[in-house]
């Protein structure tokens, strides 16, 4: 038996407008399909003409047979209750094992300073395993300065002023992540490990320069989304269309709000780095701040 697959939209193919519809289920096999748009409150006949699956996402291509728009895309997503399902998709990123490894080095740093005058064996054990996942992750971003390069040529920014914070915030994190990898080769004793305090010093300048272009950039979109949201709100509109962009509104607010949360974050743990004083230098300082930095990676990460 075919598997049931959630249909959340019909998107109309040459405009930006879309077609809520009432079904809540679809065999992938179908051939054709009778949907109630709860707009127009009458029935459209759709013919498949094309189906893909991707990942978590099914792309069906079909076509109005009765309406005198041609060509329309349906995203489909699958059911995707199981805890245990999302953490694989999570775990496949390398993002989201970045966040778990992550987590892992900030715990033990948290217990290492809690158990380091009481129990000194077992502060070593999770000492070495907060050195390991530091390393760990180092390994894991191998590449990831590309990320940033790639940003600034696909998708550099809608107006001039975010193409400049876009260039500021991104050329930042790609001096962080290159001489990431110098860092850790002179950690691991592949390079000098003399270079490892330079290295160190360069990586963080420039995740910290491009945080703050990151933060930035985030505290004026959301600023917009509560302007927009607010205007909506004015018009009392209780159409669909208007609920869906207040809410889409605020989820990417919430999202930003993670971003914001995690960049301030490590911000904190780089600024250590970089001019080391009593308050970002405390073990609870960093623990916390690389904590918070994680889950907030979590929250952004998780396959909704």
């Amino acid at each position: 038996m075919a598997p049931q697959i959630a249909v959340d939209i019909i998107r109309q193919k040459k405009t930006s407008k879309s077609l809520a519809v009432s079904v809540r289920s679809l065999k992938p096999q179908s051939k054709s399909l009778v949907v109630l748009s709860p707009h127009q409150k009458i029935p459209v006949a759709l013919t498949l003409l094309k189906h893909v699956k991707k990942s978590n996402k099914v792309f069906t291509r079909f076509i109005i047979i009765n309406n005198t728009q041609k060509s329309f895309t349906l995203t489909t997503t699958s059911t995707m209750n199981d805890t245990v399902d999302k953490l694989v998709i999570f775990l496949a990123k390398r993002d989201g094992i970045d966040k778990l490894v992550k987590t892992f080095q900030y715990v033990s740093k948290l217990v290492n300073w809690q158990v380091e005058a009481t129990h000194p064996d077992v502060a070593n054990r999770f000492k070495q395993w907060e050195v390991s996942s530091g390393l760990s992750r180092k390994a894991f971003r191998t590449g990831r300065f590309l990320t940033g390069f790639n940003g600034l040529r696909r998708n550099p920014g809608a107006t001039p002023t975010f193409k400049f914070l876009a260039v500021l915030a991104n050329a930042g994190e790609m001096v962080y992540f290159f001489f990431d990898h110098f860092l850790w080769l002179s950690r691991i004793g592949t390079l000098d490990a003399k270079l490892a305090k330079r290295m160190s010093f360069i990586s963080a300048f420039g995740e910290s320069f491009g945080y703050i272009f990151f933060i930035v950039s985030d505290l004026i979109i959301m600023r917009q989304g509560v302007a927009a949201e607010r205007k909506l709100i004015a018009l009392k509109e209780e159409e669909e269309d208007a609920k869906e962009k207040i809410r889409k509104i605020r989820g990417d607010r919430v999202m930003r709000l993670m971003a914001v949360a995690a960049n301030v974050a490590d911000l904190i743990i780089a600024a250590a780095e970089i001019e080391p004083n009593p308050f970002c230098n405390h073990p609870l300082s960093l623990g916390i701040s690389g904590l918070v930095s994680a889950w907030a990676g979590w929250y952004r990460n998780w396959p909704s």
